[in-house]
């Protein structure tokens, strides 16, 4: 199953253009390098998907070797990032098997 829209834009307006950089200190380039870099997994957020929007999970890496997790749905065949943070413990621990088998 194909999630990702080719070629991959991003939707970036007033509701999420700064809020990542505020909260969680990561900048729309890291953001966006994350969906760029291998490995990349993604998974769907059922927990948090309605009807109407489908959510998704992203772990992966930017060019400096940051490891984050993305929250984002797509609209309009773009990317539009809800929330960007740094890995969990946790999710690490899961992002690390998947770079081992790859």
């Amino acid at each position: 199953m194909r999630i990702l829209p080719k070629p991959i834009t991003f939707l970036w307006d007033q509701g999420n253009l700064n809020k990542n950089l505020v909260k969680h200190k990561v900048t729309i380039s890291e953001a966006e390098e994350l969906f760029a870099n291998e490995p990349f997994t993604v998974a769907e957020d059922s927990k948090h998907s309605t009807f109407q929007e489908k959510r998704f999970q992203a772990l992966g890496k930017t060019k400096a070797n940051r490891s984050l997790f993305a929250a984002f749905t797509i609209r309009d065949k773009k990317i539009r990032i809800i929330s960007v943070r740094d890995m969990s413990k946790k999710e690490e621990a899961a992002y690390e098997k998947l770079e081992a088998n790859s």
